[in-house]
Order: C-alpha cells, then structure tokens, then sequence
C-alpha cells in the first residue's frame, strides 16, 4: 500500500512541479521580470514538454520579445496540445511578422473555426489574402463576413474590389447593385454600379448612377473622371471637360483623368492646351506611360514628328521599366498544405 502511494506520488510531482513554475513565470513576468519568467517557463516545458500554459506563455514572451523565430516552435507545439482561438490568433501574428504570409493565413483560419462570427479576424484574413493576390479567397472571407455584417456598407465596397480582382465580374455587379439599394446614400455604392453598367455597355443609367456619386460626394474623384471618360467615349467632347477637370482639381496626379481629358481638348482643336495637361501629368506621375503616349498623338497631329518620336520612346521606355502601372495584378489560387 505505501508502496503504491509512492508511486502515484511520485508520477504527480512533476505535472505538479510544472505547473507551479509555469504559474512562477507568469507572476515573474507581471512583475516585468522577463528574464525570470523566461527560465521558470523553460524549466516548466523541461518537466513537461506538453505543458500547454508554459509553450504557450512562454512563445508569446518570445514575440513580444522580436524572437519570433524562436517563437514559432513553441507556439505550434502550443497549439497542437490544446487548440484554440488565442493560441491560432498568436501564431498569426507572429507569422506576419516574420513574414510567412501562407502560414499566417493558415493560422488564423484555424483561429476563425473557434470564433467563426468574428468579423476583425475575417477583415485582417482578408487583406493577408489579397496582399498575397489570392483575390478569390478574398473574396469568399468577405463574403462570409457579409452574412455575419450584412448592414456594414465597407465590408460590401470590400468584397466587390475582392471580385473585381478575381476576374469574377457577376459577383462584383451583384453585389454593386445589393449595395445601392442597401445604401442609397452612400457615393461608392452609387459609383460602384454605375461602373459596372457602364463596362455592359448601358451609358444612359451608368451616368445617371455616376451623377449621383458625385452629388452626394464632391470630393470623390473617380465618379468623376469615369463620367468624363465615357462622354469622351461618345465623342461628347464639350461636356466632358468639366468633370474631367474636377477629378484633377481633387487629384491632380490623376494620369488617366489628365489623358481622356487631352483626348476631349484635342478632338475640340485645343492642342497646346492638350499638351500642356499631359506635359503635367508626366511630372506628377513620371512612371506612368499614358501621358507620354498621348503627346506623340498630338505632336504627330501638330506636325512634330520629332517631339513625337522622342513621346513615343519615352512612353515605350516606361511601359518596359514600370509594367507594374498598366498591369492589373492576377490573381492566384492559395497553395494547399504540403
């Protein structure tokens, strides 16, 4: 019998020797003593290896530390004794900062499956998806975000971007039209649809659309320069100057806003003053290759062929250095796990 007790003794100690050091860290590091705290947890871990409080306060001393390299381990190894929302969440944000965007990824959706409501973790998965161009991820967080929030109007500007650069155009005219009937105040929402109306084909109600964005917010430039532009398209080259104008007035780095507006004064016959607006735009925006190109239009059309000539290679010399300006990022599908 006593034998037996010892042996159950003795089998408990160290669980029981584990814990009371991993509780010694805590209160060590509450009292800003880091370097105790550090050794009490490594000493905990050394009892137990599977000590769940010690791995995981001890990894996240670590991160906060800017070990993060030596974080990780501790973490995972955290996370596969007692899964959980803290301890995923943790693990993403130390995979950020070491800039392993999948593994963030990968750590916060185990965190969601805890909290699957939680709108802030949905909204930070988002733009980890989107900065790695995995846009249709984006865009299926979002939209699981929407059902959770469906009155949040910048959760619906979101996912309409998100499949916009998914290449997925029906989702994004879908939602477009969701939005001006749930926010009919709201100017993005109202230029929202007006794109896409336009990009049918349908100009009457895509400037109808586009006006109201720019009644409801004066100083929201892109309705105005797509109102511009597309009376440019239909050869109304008069009354696309004016909101033309104003679209540079509030950005005036706008290049494709100073070129449809050089292509509306040269179609009137005011060439110096076409030039004048693109010889700007290059200044403020000298990556980009539009202004360039549309000036060797115009000094060709003026009987410039060397100003021309010279446009043109600058126009083709920046399309080479800066692809970047003119090309839409492409989307990517997200890699499976290994």
């Amino acid at each position: 019998m006593i034998l037996a007790a010892a042996i159950v003794l003795a089998l408990l100690m160290p669980q029981s020797t584990a814990d009371s050091l991993a509780e010694q860290g805590l209160a060590a590091a509450q009292q800003g003593d880091g370097a105790g705290s550090a050794r009490r947890w490594q000493q905990a871990i050394a009892m137990n290896p599977r000590h769940y409080a010690a791995l995981f306060n001890y990894g996240v001393y670590l991160h906060r530390s800017r070990a993060e390299a030596e974080a990780a381990p501790l973490l995972d190894r955290a996370a596969a004794v007692q899964p959980g929302y803290q301890v995923h969440f943790v693990r993403g944000l130390n995979f950020q900062k070491l800039e392993r965007r999948e593994d963030t990824i990968r750590a916060w959706q185990a965190a969601l499956k805890f909290q699957p409501r939680n709108l802030k973790l949905m909204q930070v998965l988002s733009v980890e998806f989107s900065q790695g161009r995995y846009f249709h991820e984006t865009a299926a967080v979002l939209r699981e975000a929407l059902a959770v929030a469906p009155g949040e109007e910048n959760l619906y500007l979101l996912a309409i971007k998100a499949y916009q650069d998914a290449g997925e155009e029906a989702e994004a005219a879908q939602l477009a039209a969701q939005a001006v009937e749930c926010f009919p105040r709201s100017a993005r929402a109202q230029f929202e649809y007006g794109f896409y109306l336009q990009k049918r084909g349908s100009t009457a109600p895509a400037l109808e659309f586009l006006r109201k964005a720019m009644e409801l917010d004066p100083r929201y430039e892109e309705p105005f320069f797509f109102y511009g532009d597309l009376l440019v398209k239909q050869s109304e080259w008069k009354p696309a100057l004016a909101p033309l104008r104003q679209a540079l007035a509030i950005r005036p780095e706008y290049s494709p806003a100073s070129v449809a507006l050089a292509r509306a004064l040269m179609n009137l016959g005011k060439l110096d003053e076409a030039v004048a607006e693109l010889e700007q735009a290059a200044k403020l925006d000298p990556k980009n290759a539009q202004p360039w190109m549309m000036s060797s239009q115009i000094y060709f059309r003026m009987g410039q062929e060397e100003k021309a000539s010279a446009a043109k290679e600058t126009s083709v010399r920046l399309r080479r250095e800066n692809p970047s300006v003119l090309e839409a990022a492409q989307a990517r599908p997200f890699p499976a796990v290994r």
